[in-house]
């Protein structure tokens, strides 16, 4: 069964479940966010949002609301455009491009939560991506993340909502925040490959 459109425009189910870990009334960047689905949810939890995008035309769909910072810029062709230590939260989701990830980590502040969902090996046979440039290595991003942030949840396996497709998934606090509350009692529709 395929997603339909609007499914493909809801915020993704690992977003929602560890963006209340996010500290409380804080500060967090939406990389790639296209139309927006992750700055909305976020800016009505009560957090800040910036949106970075190259996609101006994407941008458009959330310009003007109240509360969303936006930055159009090729983050693959310019420079990082944040210092490090700015955001409480780093959201990116179905989005890859491996030299960007020191940066992420980067412009978390001390207890600050990275949130990252996107396309693994396998995904080829499902359809787009398939470029393996574009999808990560078994455990890519819990080796990544591990040296340097608090990892509170890892999945990689195929998933069938909002469409089948293999990712792999994180959510992982940079040290310094101890005793981060946990949401145990949501169900997963990930399973190992």
């Amino acid at each position: 069964m395929s997603a339909s459109p609007h499914d493909l425009q809801l915020p993704s189910e690992w977003v929602r479940r560890f963006a209340p870990l996010i500290a409380k009334g804080g500060k967090v960047v939406d990389v790639a966010c296209g139309k927006g689905r992750h700055l909305r949810l976020l800016r009505g939890l009560g957090f800040a949002v910036v949106g970075v995008d190259r996609d101006v035309q994407a941008l458009d769909a959330v310009r003007g609301l109240d509360g969303i910072e936006l930055i159009a810029q090729d983050i693959e062709s310019r420079p990082w455009p944040f210092a490090p230590g700015t955001f409480d939260g780093v959201v990116v989701t179905n989005y890859l491009w491996r030299p960007l990830l020191p940066a992420l980590i980067a412009a978390l502040r001390e207890g600050g939560m990275l949130i990252y969902e996107t396309f693994a090996l396998g995904n080829e046979r499902f359809g787009r991506p398939a470029n393996p440039d574009f999808l990560l290595r078994r455990n890519e991003l819990l080796e990544w993340a591990m040296p340097q942030l608090q990892v509170v949840a890892f999945e990689q396996g195929v998933v069938s909502r909002p469409m089948p497709a293999v990712v792999q998934r994180i959510c992982a606090v940079r040290q310094g925040r101890e005793g981060v509350r946990l949401q145990t009692d949501l169900p997963s529709d990930a399973q190992d490959v």
